[in-house]
């Protein structure tokens, strides 16, 4: 799978974070996500789903390989 972000629509409230913190974090100056693995690891995807899930933006979307 494929972590796509759609920047522009991040609201910074950091859902993504708490939910995969090892494939997103937020930038410092403006708390907007920002996307660390691409195409993260098969043990991860759950918290990638979730992620998707709660982003209250709708920001974040998951491209399949």
């Amino acid at each position: 799978m494929r972590v796509e972000l759609d920047e522009p629509k991040c609201v910074a409230a950091g859902q993504c974070v708490m939910a995969a913190p090892d494939v997103f974090d937020q930038r410092d100056e403006d708390g907007v996500a920002v996307v660390l693995e691409e195409h993260p690891a098969a043990e991860l995807p759950d918290g990638v789903r979730e992620a998707v899930a709660v982003c209250p933006a709708a920001a974040i979307r998951l491209a399949e390989r």
